[in-house]
């Protein structure tokens, strides 16, 4: 059996609920591969084989060896038998349109990583927030934008299904990190020739959210524009 273990909801983000509410190392207790953003919203983090990276707004990679440091937004996963792909002239519209429907995945939660060479590389960083927090559609206002040519690097993340699209980003939600972890961020737009890696459907959604945090549990959502709000707070097309 394949899980994807989610804690907290892009929903809640988008509310402002940017404050840590798992730690860690409790995270890592269910999975070693995944993505999310620390307290406050600071950065964009990438796991990778048990190792947390975070990339600050600055442009600047941190190798973050803290546990007890909070998250309040996150996705991860042990691989179980990945399946091998490797991908020829490859960008979102190749990943959103042919690969989904090759791969019938519209209607579940996957895995994708790939790594190569990247022509072209254009990310997003979310600035620290300080409370009272913002809404996560006002930090997408002013989040720095980096762009990288000639790059060695991976891209790791999520597809989610339509349906799901107010407790994660719906479609794909990705990281970029070099191979030399000096760029990383939100994956906003990017080319390669090819790039080879592996995928993996999930069986099993296992979502914890953070029923002790007060902020949490009295916040509202505004149902009527979380949709338009979380695809311009993800940069979707």
């Amino acid at each position: 059996m394949s899980k994807l273990y989610e804690h907290g909801t892009l929903a809640a983000l988008m509310a402002g609920n940017m404050a840590g509410t798992i730690a860690v190392g409790d995270l890592l207790k269910h999975g070693n591969t995944g993505i999310g953003t620390f307290d406050g919203l600071n950065g964009e983090v990438i796991i990778l084989n048990g190792e947390v990276y975070q990339a600050v707004s600055d442009g600047h990679v941190n190798h973050v060896t803290e546990r007890d440091a909070k998250m309040p937004f996150a996705s991860v996963h042990f691989p179980d038998k990945p399946t091998p792909v490797t991908l020829q002239q490859v960008n979102f519209d190749l990943l959103n349109g042919q690969f989904v429907d090759d791969h019938q995945l519209a209607n579940v939660f996957a895995f994708l990583k790939l790594s190569g060479h990247f022509e072209k590389v254009h990310t997003r960083i979310a600035p620290k927030q300080e409370r009272p927090y913002p809404s996560l559609l006002e930090v997408a206002k002013g989040q720095p934008e980096f762009h990288r040519q000639d790059i060695d690097g991976t891209i790791l993340g999520y597809y989610a299904p339509d349906v799901f699209g107010s407790i994660t980003a719906a479609g794909w939600h990705l990281h970029f990190i070099s191979d030399d972890r000096q760029f990383a961020g939100h994956l906003l737009g990017f080319s390669a020739d090819q790039l080879k890696g592996d995928f993996e459907i999930f069986d099993t959604l296992e979502q914890h959210l953070p029923v002790e945090d007060q902020d949490y549990r009295q916040s509202k959502v505004d149902l009527q524009s979380l949709r338009a709000g979380i695809a311009a707070a993800e940069g979707s097309k």
